[in-house]
């Protein structure tokens, strides 16, 4: 029997990591057994933790994006198949990535035909980032940056228009009118990957077999890798310890919040800000959605403790260097402010090379 796979792409921050848990879990619900994939172009991905944390079966490949690293994305889902055999795999790709029908999607269903069944290829919309780009009023966005993401909705089978629960009716239409100019024929979604609502549509559309997977792009490589590479890439894993208790979730909270503040002053716009806090059992998630909104406490641990392993992902308009003190500064001084102090064991902070993919297919399969 085949396995599903389901691959679900969007803008950093756009809130895939939330629909893949919640997807994952649903799926659970009806009785199948499910593996997930998560990319990241370096080790220590949050988002591992946080579904690892949530009990699923979590495969990374990190150090390139799956079109980069195909056979190790197809090595990782072996590895799920033999721990479990799961009926569908959810595979989550890095949020700067485009072209991923030609370099993932037409290869799993030209060179594993028989071994999966692949399902619609849904891209979430980034609200806050959408409607700036979409409206071409790209303030804090580069040309290149735009690119990619214009070029994300321009490959989706559909898209998803997500946190409507955050979001005024008007603002939802407003945000589907800009998609439908860019992209007519396109199935639009809209859902709260967070509160669940309208999240049977999504689950419908996954189920549908048909002609997908087949908008494969005309794509200029030069851009798409200056627009990548635009973006100072940081992730950090260190220890924070204490003699006194101190409540998880506002620390990470005030580390995103002070990272906001710092990186806003320099006019460094960030796609993408979110750090986790485990301790035996406990695990907390604060993460930015907006330059121009407040960090927000995605996932409670609701632990207080005096000691705690924290993971810092960063993906800012800056240069690394720029990027990776103004994270030390900002752990350090919502440390002090708790009367902890951190440990960096690992710091990993570089702008993404030329995505150069293991296959490329300019065609779609014969149907």
């Amino acid at each position: 029997m085949s396995i599903r796979f389901i691959m679900i792409g969007g803008f950093l921050g756009a809130g895939k990591t939330t629909a893949i848990g919640r997807l994952a879990k649903t799926y659970q619900d009806r009785g199948l057994k499910v593996g997930i994939v998560t990319n990241d172009q370096a080790s220590d991905l949050v988002d591992t933790h946080t579904l690892r944390s949530q009990g699923f079966d979590v495969g990374e490949v990190a150090g390139a994006c799956f079109c980069c690293n195909f056979n190790e994305l197809t090595d990782v889902v072996g590895q799920l198949e033999a721990r479990q055999a799961p009926d569908v795999v959810i595979a989550e790709p890095v949020g700067s990535c485009t072209d991923l029908v030609a370099t993932v999607v037409q290869p799993i269903m030209r060179l594993y035909n028989e071994k999966f069944d692949v399902a619609p290829y849904g891209v979430i919309l980034k609200p806050s980032h959408g409607l700036r780009i979409l409206s071409d009023s790209e303030r804090g966005f580069s040309p290149k940056a735009a690119y990619i993401f214009k070029k994300q909705l321009e490959e989706a089978d559909f898209v998803i228009i997500n946190r409507i629960d955050e979001l005024q009716p008007r603002e939802v239409d407003e945000l589907e009118a800009l998609i439908k100019r860019e992209r007519p024929d396109v199935p639009v979604l809209r859902l709260s990957a967070k509160t669940g609502d309208s999240f049977e549509g999504l689950l419908q559309m996954l189920d549908q077999r048909g002609a997908f997977g087949r908008n494969i792009l005309e794509l200029d490589y030069d851009i798409y890798a200056e627009g990548e590479a635009e973006l100072g890439w940081l992730n950090s894993s260190l220890r924070v310890a204490s003699d006194s208790e101190f409540a998880l979730d506002e620390l990470l909270v005030d580390i995103v919040d002070r990272l906001r503040t710092s990186l806003a002053e320099q006019d460094a716009e960030p796609a993408h800000l979110k750090t986790i806090g485990l301790w035996e059992g406990y695990h907390g998630v604060a993460n930015l959605i907006s330059s121009d909104r407040p960090a927000e406490l995605s996932l409670a641990s609701d632990c207080r403790t005096r000691t705690a392993d924290v993971v810092v992902n960063a993906r800012v308009a800056t240069a690394p260097e720029t990027l990776t003190e103004h994270v030390e500064r900002a752990v350090h001084a919502a440390c002090a402010r708790v009367g902890a102090t951190a440990e960096f064991r690992q710091t990993q902070s570089f702008r993404p090379g030329r995505p150069v993919p293991t296959h490329r297919f300019s065609e779609p399969l014969a149907e």
